[in-house]
Order: C-alpha cells, then structure tokens, then sequence
C-alpha cells in the first residue's frame, strides 16, 4: 500500500528542519538527543520507500511535482527509480550512525557540528530524489557548505600548511581544496544547464531526456557535467583533494564524505550524463573507462604504501569508485546495476572502515601502522569487526563488496575483455593493502606500552557497526533483493543510451 504522503518532501526536508530548531535547543544532552532522534525518524520513514516499493517498474515513483518558478519552468520535481532508492536509504542510515558515533569526541561547539551534520543530510538526500535541474544544482551547491565547516570547523588540529606565503591550518587549507575543486566543476555544469534550458526550454530532466541534441553540442555539454562529476567521484586526475579531505576532517565527516558524498558523482553519470548525452558518452567511453582502470590500479598502489591508515582508507576509495565508474560505462544493464550496487556497497564498507579507524584514534590519538600491532589480544572484538569490514571491502565472495564487483566485472567483459581483465588485477591489490593493514594493526606481538592499555568497543560502539555488519551479509547472501528494484532501471538506462546513440549515428549517416 502506498498512500498518498509527500514521503520524499518529509525524508528531505525533515533533517533541516531538525537542524533549524536544534539552533535553539539548549544543554548538550538535549541536542544530541534531538539530532539522532530527527535522523532516525527520517530513517525510518525512509525505509516506507523500500516498503512500498512496486517492483519491477523502471519509471519514477513516490513522484511529486508542483510549479515553482513557472515562467522559466522551474519545478519542485521529486522521484526516485531503482537508481536512487538505496542511496537514498544508505544517506539516511549513515547519518544515524555518524551521529551516534559522534555522541563522544566532539569537544567545541557541538550544537553547530550537529546542525551542519542534519544540514548535510538534507542536501544529499535532495541531490538524488531531484528531477529539475536547478533543483538539483540547488542541493548540489547546498552540500558544498556544511562539508567545509565540517573539515575546517572540526577537523584534525595538527599540522600546518604554507600556501600563497600565508600560514594556515592543515584541516583548512583541506578545506578550502575540497571547496574550490568542487565549485569551479558546478560552475561549468550550471552553464551547462542553462544551455540544456536554451534549447528545450525546460528543466525537467525526464523531458530533456528525449533532446536531440546536436554530437557537437553533445560533446561540449557532456564534458561540463562530466568535469563536476569526475571532481565529485573523484576519477584519476581530479583525485588530489580527495585525501587531504579525508585525512583532515572529523572521523565524522570522513564517514559521510566517503559513504555518500562522493556517490553523487557516480550516481550524476547514471542519471544525466548518460541519459542526456547519449552519443557524447559512447565517443568518451574508452576515455572514461580507461582513467577508471589507472584509478583501480593507482588507488591501490599508493594505498599499499600508506602509513597512515586513515590516508590508506582514502586511497582505497579512489580504488573503489574506479570500479564502479567502469560498471557505469560498460553501457550494459548488468554493469550499470552492478555499479549501482556497488555505490551502496561501498558507502557501507568504507564507512564502516572510516568509523573503526576513528573509534581506535580516539583511543590512541595517532593513525600511524607503526604505532599498532597485536591489538588482537587486547581487543578482541575491535579485531573481530574489522577483519569483517576489511574482507568486504576486499570483496569477499558471501559479503556486499563481491556482489557488486562481480557484475561489474561481468558488465565490463561484455564491453571490453582488456578493461576487465585490469580491472581484476584491482580486486587482487584490494585484497593485498587491505590484509597488510590487518597484519599491521592486529597481529603480531603486542609491544607497545600504550596499547597494553587500549579498552575494547563500548556497547555503543558495537551498535553503531551492528546495521553495517548485518548488510554485508544479507547483500552478499540475498543480493536479488536489492537487483530486483535495481535491474529494471538500469535496463531502462542501458537501452536508452544505446537505442538513442544508434538513431543519432544513422541520422548522422544519412
């Protein structure tokens, strides 16, 4: 049943306005209960989605749709397919167990830190339900904010960095990176979409869809949005912010930046690169797909050599979404819903990962491998989890990671059998940096005298990684509940992008 409630209004608009009222709120306590109780019920009501979902249906649901700015016809156009419904959900989970782990280890300010966390929330969730293209550029722009307090508000408050003669802060010099890359590709985008306007006057993304556009304009108006898009992902080159941000911010921000932030670049190729600019993305497939492999592969070289596991946990990522940037453009249903897939996959694993990693700095207050071993024997169940997370993000076949790599590996050979053969050796160097870090970390004599000391996960803690956990087993065991929803969409996808590029080359022809 699926009754007549503006659920996707609710799920995005309920997070800032937690935020607006939590301004007020006074006493710590209060605040931290009000922010995670705000986030669990968009939780919640996020899972009616999944609910009443009607399956096998590629079109939009849960559609809503009023004039906003009806001269220009500017919309509030809200929709979700099986391309957006688990991002949707990962945002809102995620949130809940960012905000829980953060119940502890935010000293200054925390009624800011927890309004710019319920702020983020809202603009990432409004990112992927968005169906008008200013309305999308509006949240898009709206998550760029509360991440660049959050980093240089809360970040790592040691280090420096001399840039332009001027002395600032290692978290904000990270950023301010993080800001300008990603603002200077909106801006080219946001022209972009003007155009887009300019030629079928309408921002509605669905109608844009059925353009035909001219390959030239193609071409031009694909590498605007590809640009943002690449930055946001990030592919090899436009990768360099990416670890000064993790590294630099809150345990807290790491986890949303990895887990769902970067996402929205995957998730804006599937959504308008591909569907809009269907003969522009074939000639930029090999581009593409080729900066995709030599991420997979540097990621996971560069991950290997890291000593500070934090930066090897970021690494890992530039690794990772190459993976699911070479299921995108494999062009192929199979590897468009394995991307899909992998997106959320990935927000679990690297999230979960990003979460331990800060639960043991708050403990040790260093992120160096040298400065563990052994930590098996005096924290067995920190141990145990995180030889979990690590084996799913390596994709090991019955968890979430291999699911989603194995499709993607399968949508790629179908495409392009070199591609995927490199992007296999991925997999293998995946599995490499990551059993080095558990060796590092976990084996070995326990030598050190400060980790003589180290108390085991709290019972807060353990709840906080219990939901990750268990999604790693049931996507990894019944993954057919997630392609059941996805499988539709994606196809839809795949036969548009094709069907479309082809009539445009005959047309070409002619």
């Amino acid at each position: 049943m699926n009754p007549n409630l503006p659920l996707l209004s609710i799920i995005t608009f309920l997070p800032l306005a937690g935020a607006l009222v939590l301004l007020v709120l006074p006493g710590a306590r209060l605040q931290k209960w009000w922010a995670l109780g705000v986030s669990l019920a968009t939780f919640v009501i996020s899972c009616l989605l999944f609910v009443w979902w009607k399956a096998g249906e590629a079109g939009m649901q849960f559609v809503e749709q009023l004039p906003w700015v009806p001269q220009f016809d500017i919309q509030y156009f809200l929709g979700v397919d099986g391309l957006s419904l688990f991002l949707v959900l990962l945002t809102t989970l995620i949130t809940v167990l960012v905000l829980l782990f953060s119940w502890e280890g935010v000293e200054k300010n925390l009624k800011g830190y927890l309004a710019l966390m319920l702020a983020l929330e809202a603009g990432m969730v409004g990112v992927f339900v968005a169906l008008d293209l200013v309305l999308f550029y509006i949240f898009w722009e709206l998550t760029l904010i509360p991440m660049y307090f959050l980093i240089g508000g809360w970040g790592d408050p040691h280090g420096t960095y001399t840039f332009l003669g001027r002395v600032m802060a290692w978290r904000v010099y990270a950023a301010v990176k993080f800001f300008l890359y990603t603002f200077v590709g909106s801006a080219l985008m946001l022209v972009a979409i003007l155009v887009l306007y300019a030629q079928g006057g309408t921002f509605d993304v669905l109608k844009l869809q059925a353009l035909n556009l001219a390959p030239n304009l193609q071409t031009w108006l694909f590498l605007a949005f590809a640009l943002a898009f690449a930055i946001k992902v990030p592919i090899f080159p436009f990768h360099t912010w990416l670890p000064d941000a993790h590294v630099a911010a809150p345990t807290g921000g790491s986890v949303i930046l990895a887990a769902v932030l970067l996402k929205m670049g995957t998730y804006g190729f599937v959504r308008f690169c591909l569907p809009l600019f269907p003969e522009a993305t074939r000639t930029f497939v090999p581009w593409i797909a080729g900066l995709a492999i030599v991420g997979i592969l540097y990621g996971a070289l560069v991950a290997l050599v890291q000593k500070d596991v934090k930066a090897l946990v970021a690494y890992s990522s530039v690794a990772h979404l190459g993976f699911v940037m070479l299921g995108i453009m494999a062009l192929n249903a199979q590897g468009i819903a394995g991307a899909t897939l992998q997106m959320v996959n990935h927000g679990l694993s690297t999230g979960a990962l990003f979460l331990m990693v800060g639960m043991l700095y708050n403990r040790r207050h260093t992120r160096q491998l040298s400065d563990f071993g052994g930590l098996w024997k005096q924290i067995p169940v920190y141990g145990f989890l995180f030889l979990i997370v690590a084996l799913s993000s390596a994709g090991l076949p019955g968890l979430n990671g291999f699911v989603g790599e194995f499709n993607i590996l399968l949508g790629a050979f179908q495409a392009n059998r070199v591609f995927a053969v490199l992007g296999t050796l991925g997999v293998i160097l995946a599995a490499w940096y990551l059993l080095w870090a558990i060796r590092q970390m976990l084996h070995g004599p326990l030598t050190r005298p400060e980790n003589q000391q180290l108390r085991d996960l709290t019972v807060r803690e353990v709840i906080t990684l219990t939901p990750l956990i268990i999604l790693f087993f049931v996507i990894g065991l019944f993954p057919n509940l997630f392609f059941d929803k996805i499988n539709p969409s994606a196809q839809a996808v795949a036969d548009a992008v094709n069907r479309r590029s082809a009539a445009v080359s005959m047309t070409i022809d002619k």
